[in-house]
């Protein structure tokens, strides 16, 4: 797949702390420097309480998209729904936020909507007071997604279980590995091989967050395919120059 994915794309990952806000960063560095107008939005954001950097300070501050926007945000560093209930905060509503990001996707060309955790963890509520996931607001949307998984053991079975989630739900996917290491292993290049025939679609640097804004935003395109404003799009001679 290598035409230019548009319009709302969602960044999900296997697992928690697996890479998703700089590879949204990345993702928003690469359309930006192809010309893009591009918007990125946390739907939720649990655990601002410590007075840690959120996730949209933190893409702020290496892409500088044209807009940033988080929609709901809870003290405690919990599942969105629970953060919220938690703190006796008002959870989410689907049908809020699903207004909210089309509102922002029409004045946009690429509008990255980052998820909390992994792609079925619970958001929020619907009307009918139910619980609603990433993958609901994707299908509502009729977005995209970006898979963010690990490169070592355990990552081709989560990665798995995540595209089948959203396969069968008729959502497109690709996979981005979130950290590579500096000194991979036999297990890394290995679970890369049987990744790439899930449409992979980048890898990004162990420690590529903690890169000066500049120089991330001009290295972006060189961790991405085309599909996502990148220009790497030979994994074998990649493979073979050690990434």
């Amino acid at each position: 797949m290598t035409a230019e994915w548009r319009g709302t794309v969602v960044v999900t990952g296997t697992d928690t702390g697996v890479g998703k806000t700089v590879v949204t960063a990345a993702v928003a560095a690469a359309a930006g420097a192809a010309g893009l107008r591009v918007a990125v939005v946390k739907p939720a954001e649990a655990g601002t309480a410590d007075g840690v950097p959120g996730d949209a300070e933190t893409v702020a501050r290496l892409a500088a998209p044209a807009t940033v926007r988080t929609l709901a945000s809870y003290p405690d560093p919990l599942a969105p729904l629970a953060a919220a209930k938690v703190a006796d905060l008002p959870p989410l509503e689907l049908y809020a936020a699903v207004d909210a990001l089309r509102d922002i996707a029409a004045a946009h060309d690429l509008t990255l909507v980052e998820g909390a955790g992994g792609l079925l963890v619970p958001m929020g509520l619907r009307p009918s007071g139910q619980t609603w996931t990433l993958a609901d607001l994707a299908v509502t949307l009729d977005a995209r997604a970006v898979v963010v998984a690990r490169a070592g053991l355990g990552t081709l079975n989560h990665t798995a279980l995540t595209r089948e989630a959203l396969d069968r739900r008729g959502v497109t996917a690709g996979v981005v590995v979130g950290s590579w290491p500096g000194a991979p292993e036999l297990v890394h290049w290995t679970n890369l091989s049987e990744l790439i025939p899930q449409n992979l679609v980048g890898v990004l640097p162990e420690g590529a967050g903690a890169i000066d804004p500049g120089v991330f935003a001009r290295s972006a395109p060189a961790w991405l395919t085309p599909a996502l404003y990148g220009t790497l799009d030979d994994w074998r001679a990649w493979a073979q120059d050690g990434a």
